[in-house]
């Protein structure tokens, strides 16, 4: 590069918008000086030319000294190489002259870069006897292709050279000498960023380019435009001193322009697929193995990784392959990565297709002027790769200036993070001194009740912030490294089925005891809060029974924990199973009470930092509370209750599906057997036992479930066809909504009611929260007969004391629409509508709303003496809790008669056995909201009892949506049974109710325990062991249609053992204590035995 002499001359101020600030030179330009993307290469007579495009990708790179720096030690991850080894080292050769890419010749470059020197020589700027060095310098030096040439018109080029021109004079004019440029120009469809860098080093001062050209372009939230990026570093260092290291590096970023902009994600043929650009500038050898790479990817759920050789030089080329948007930062940290080992790029290209895949292609190679610390380049280039998957999962952290810097490793790094996430759920629990309050108050006494709800809540939310979590754990790299170790050398799996020599030693650190980490945590923290967040760490690695964080491929990382360290005051229901799952676009937990369970995934939103901060505090118990109110739910049907939960990070909240689908696919990981190696590789398994979990749709997950069930066909699952419920008709779902399974039962409860208290429907005034637009509230109002006064859902409140108008409402649950949408026209003189985003608005009765969003979420706890019955179909858990219940009373009195809790935790326990005793008739949840799940339960019965043949015959619809008409008639019976088990249900409470006078809402929790407890000890009893006694209430227990088609011995010979058990047991159990209540006579069960026994034997 040419040497730059600057001379000492008076540089008039910046023009406005310009400014040479830090050594940043911005530019104010028109928009006009991007013109708009035009196809240089229609033309058939363009000629290629051999000049080679060096672009690198070098970014933030991170200073660190490097004389107290640590040696860089490889993580041991496992690697996978899917084609055949080619080299020694197994990366396939590259010939040199076949490498990458060759920009169409610019013809008429040298008469642009003629109006250029005019153009600048007219600004004067730049002395008039530096001109044409400084141009030949940006044209020749920096190895920017031609296209770049061919876009720019000739006065956006001036600019950048004056631009650069001034970074340089800034630059000479600092104390230190030392040489900086930067320079960016951004537009809508492209953008350009000039910067000065030391290869192989990072540094986290500076513009930080490449995070900037992501989060705008590359990760931007308009997902109808894509871009590609070329970076290259400039040969040759900056500034005439010697010792001088520093280069420039280029990105150049433009918008795509795909042959077929709207290409089927299964489309692989890349002259269909590709960038216009791309296309032109690819050689074929590129064009070869994008096209493999993209033949992988397309089949593939986590990223394709593929290195190459490239003969007669040091250089590797390293090809990753993912879809789009799920790997948000993943350009950025792969500078990280490879500048860890000591690794350089001279150029990196990312490109788009339209088929929904991106491609990020680096060339690697040694970074000069390093010290000798670093393993050798195959060795680093094989960590890299091993890792990719990894960065893929988590491409950024909050620790992730610690690896840049080299504290700790990538490894280390994603394991502190996922640990920190672990340790923001469980660190806060109550302890021992709330235990002594709760027995030195007295928890009937309203008041008292009151205050350990209030200190419960507080409790959790002042003492162990997210922040403050991290800060301790910043504090103790060292402390992270053995921690590390002790877990990689438990889960990090090296034998027969594994390449030895693939796998890279163990971190340089010892790997400890627990009882000796637990010393050596004791010695180095200073004070007890740092020993809590440490030791939660090695509570965390005792917990874990298996994970995917060591296979070569994954989409997020997936952890089954032993739930035995959950504190029993806390949880005083043991849970059975739990999985904690960790991806860069979320959260989330499964939990599940018994071996056989299922239960909905929930993806929970939020609206604000400050939703998200407590959504995510209330995390894991929402999650144990839903999982805990559908084990009780499930108390007719085989399955105990399980639950899922995904929380979407703050920024995140548009990427629910990729969210979704890590979750799925990542517990896919843990459930399935590895039997493709170097892509699954076997798993560490402390569980030791076979699992199976049974999914189905929840909040945001109802159209995703498709896509689960064909994923996990597609991962070779088994039991695919009862992995998820709730999926459409094609592969044989049972769709609650379609059918109105969970509105069936909510309705058995309110119809019992106005049937015990001969009350006329017709006259019953009636709230519901969550509207015509969701699956329970547009079935409740499709299926109800009463008066609605109000409905509030997602957009507001809808209000008429006359009545709303029934057939608009009917209108719009048929549509699935929300009350935004309502006919105004259809209100009466007193009726309103008051949106969230209303203000200052002024009700038929004089009152004035200020804020919309405050009166739709109160609304529900107001006394407007228009409300007889009130069924919740939607809305946030404990919207009723001990405290607002307190605004449903009046004179001791319950202002609404009788709730039936349709949504899942709507009312807390404590609020709802409050209202109780103010004379409220309330039927909870568990009781009430349980269609689903029985609908469920026989969708999974019918999946495992047909062969593969026979359930596309009998249970899936054809092309056109025809049903079979055994699916017709099978759908009526589960329709029959959800509502018989209400009933029998709704009556048994009701009895035990008035004979009693406990609360219904413990007599459904006692109801549900008695059937549970006995369940379980049916299933393993003599009467199991009775062939006679287990046909026989098999064949009660299966419906009437499944036998007759398939046949018991077959149905019995096909259902899992411990399902068939479950049947057993949960049937003979739940008509038991229906018929019996939940405290029989010790000689109860033995009558209701005798009596089938006595069927048995006429």
């Amino acid at each position: 590069m040419a040497d730059i002499a600057v001379e000492p001359v008076a540089i008039s101020p910046v023009t406005a918008g310009r400014r040479v600030s830090s050594l940043t030179i911005k530019t104010n330009l028109p928009m006009s000086s991007f013109p708009e993307y035009q196809d240089p290469f229609s033309s058939s007579d363009d000629t290629m030319m051999d000049s080679p495009s060096s672009l690198n990708p070098a970014h933030r790179l991170m200073e660190k000294a490097r004389g107290t720096e640590p040696a860089r030690h490889p993580s041991p991850q496992p690697t996978h190489v899917s084609y055949p080894k080619m080299n020694g080292n197994g990366h396939r050769v590259l010939r040199s002259a076949t490498v990458g890419y060759v920009a169409p010749e610019f013809k008429g470059k040298a008469e642009q870069q003629k109006q250029v020197r005019e153009i600048i020589a007219k600004g004067g700027w730049i002395p008039e006897s530096l001109i044409e060095a400084q141009t030949a310098w940006f044209y020749n030096d920096l190895a920017i292709d031609d296209v770049y040439f061919q876009l720019e018109s000739p006065a956006a080029i001036a600019n950048h050279i004056t631009s650069l021109y001034a970074a340089k004079v800034a630059a000479f004019s600092r104390e230190d000498k030392r040489e900086e440029i930067r320079l960016d120009m951004e537009a809508s469809d492209h953008a350009i960023y000039i910067d000065t860098s030391e290869p192989g080093k990072t540094t986290l001062d500076g513009p930080r380019y490449e995070h900037r050209l992501e989060s705008k372009y590359l990760d931007g939230t308009d997902t109808s435009k894509r871009f590609r990026v070329e970076t290259f570093r400039s040969p040759g260092v900056l500034g005439q001193n010697a010792e001088s290291k520093a280069t420039l590096r280029c990105y150049f970023v433009y918008q795509c322009q795909f042959v077929d902009a709207n290409a089927d994600p299964e489309e692989t043929r890349l002259e269909v697929i590709s960038d216009r650009m791309f296309l032109a500038k690819a050689t074929k050898n590129t064009k070869q193995i994008y096209q493999e790479i993209i033949e992988n990817a397309v089949r593939r759920a986590g990223p394709v990784i593929e290195v190459y050789d490239i003969e007669g030089t040091p250089e590797k080329r390293l090809v990753v392959a993912f879809r789009s948007r799920t790997a948000r930062g993943i350009f950025s940290a792969l500078s990280d990565l490879y500048h860890y080992y000591g690794v350089t790029s001279s150029r990196k290209y990312v490109e788009q297709f339209s088929n929904g895949l991106t491609i990020i292609s680096i060339y690697l190679k040694p970074a000069p002027n390093l010290e000798d610390k670093f393993p050798p380049i195959d060795q680093s280039i094989h960590q890299i790769t091993k890792e990719i998957s990894l960065l893929y999962c988590i491409p950024q952290t909050k620790l992730q200036d610690m690896f840049a810097a080299g504290e700790l490793s990538l490894q280390e790094t994603i394991y502190a993070h996922c640990v920190w996430v672990f340790v923001q759920h469980f660190l806060n629990r109550l302890g021992s001194e709330y235990s002594s309050l709760v027995a030195a108050l007295d928890v009937k006494n309203n008041a008292h009740a009151e205050i350990l709800s209030k200190m419960k809540k507080r409790l959790r939310t002042e003492t162990f912030t997210p922040d403050y979590i991290l800060e301790i754990i910043r504090s103790h790299p060292d402390l992270i490294r053995a921690l590390y170790a002790s877990f990689a050398g438990i889960h990090l799996k090296v034998g027969a089925e594994f390449d030895r020599h693939s796998i890279a030693p163990t971190p340089a650190f010892e790997v400890l005891s627990d009882a000796r980490l637990k010393e050596k945590i004791t010695k180095e923290v200073s004070n007890e809060h740092e020993e809590m967040v440490m030791t939660a760490f090695r509570v965390f690695n005792n917990a874990v029974l298996k994970t995917n964080y060591f296979t070569p491929t994954k989409v997020a990382l997936s952890f089954r924990l032993d739930p035995s360290f959950l504190p029993e005051f806390e949880y005083p229901n043991r849970l059975y199973g739990m999985f904690l799952v960790i991806s860069s676009e979320s959260r989330g937990f499964h939990l599940r009470f018994k071996d056989i369970a299922r239960g909905g995934i929930r993806i929970v939103k939020s609206r604000s930092k400050e939703a998200y901060s407590i959504n995510a505090r209330n995390l894991f118990d929402e999650n144990y509370g839903l999982a805990s109110t559908q084990q009780r739910k499930n108390k007719d049907i085989p399955e105990g209750g399980s639950k899922g939960v995904i929380l979407l990070d703050p920024k995140q909240q548009d990427r629910a599906r990729e969210a979704f689908e890590k979750y799925i696919d990542s517990i896919l990981d843990l459930l399935l057997k590895a039997e493709t190696p170097g892509i699954k590789n076997p798993i560490v398994d402390l569980y030791g036992k076979e699992e199976i979990l049974f999914m189905g749709p929840d909040e945001n997950t109802a159209d995703l479930v498709d896509w689960a069930t064909e994923h996990a066909r597609h991962r070779g699952a088994p039991w695919w066809k009862s992995f998820f419920t709730g999926k459409s008709p094609k592969l044989g779902g049972i769709p609650h909504d379609t059918y109105g399974m969970t509105t069936l039962s909510v309705r058995e409860y309110v119809k019992g009611i106005y049937r015990k208290l001969e009350l006329d429907p017709s006259m019953v005034r009636k709230m519901q929260t969550g509207g015509p637009d969701g699956d329970l509230g547009s079935n409740e109002i499709l299926l109800s007969n009463e008066k609605y006064t109000a409905v509030v859902d997602g957009s507001g409140v809808l209000v008429d004391p006359n009545g709303i108008d029934k057939d608009e409402l009917r209108r719009l649950a048929k549509l699935r629409q929300m009350i935004v949408n309502f006919d105004l026209s259809k209100l009466s003189k007193d009726g309103y509508r008051v949106l969230c985003d209303d203000t200052n608005i002024t009700l038929p009765t004089g009152e004035i709303v200020n804020n919309g969003t405050a009166f739709r979420n109160t609304y529900h706890l107001r006394d407007t003496g228009l409300t007889d019955m009130f069924v919740p179909c939607g809305g946030r858990p404990e919207s009723i809790d001990l405290v607002s219940a307190n605004k449903l009373i009046k004179d001791g009195k319950s202002t609404i008669p009788y709730i039936v809790e349709g949504a899942n935790l709507f009312i807390t326990q404590d609020a709802k056995i409050r209202l109780e005793k103010a004379g409220c008739i309330l039927y909870k949840d568990a009781s009430a909201n349980k269609g689903g799940v029985t609908s469920s339960s026989l969708e999974v019965l019918a999946s495992l009892s047909f062969d593969e043949e026979n359930f596309v015959k009998n249970m899936c619809h054809d092309s056109k949506g025809n049903a079979p008409e055994f699916y017709k008639a099978y759908v009526k019976a589960v329709q029959e049974k959800i509502q018989e088990n209400a009933r029998l249900e709704f009556e048994a409470i009701w009895a035990e109710h008035e004979k009693t006078g406990v609360a219904r809402s413990l007599l459904s929790d006692k109801l549900s325990q008695a059937i549970t407890s006995l369940d379980e000890q049916l299933q393993h009893s003599d009467l199991w062991e009775n062939e006679r006694v287990r046909r026989s209430v098999l064949a009660d227990a299966l419906p009437n249609l499944l036998i007759e088609k398939i046949g018991l011995d077959t149905i019995i010979e096909r259902v899992p053992d411990a399902y068939l058990r479950a049947i057993f047991g949960s049937y003979l159990a739940s008509r038991f204590v229906y018929e019996c209540g939940s405290s029989p006579s010790q000689f109860a069960f033995y009558d209701f035995m005798s009596k089938r026994m006595a069927k048995l034997q006429s």
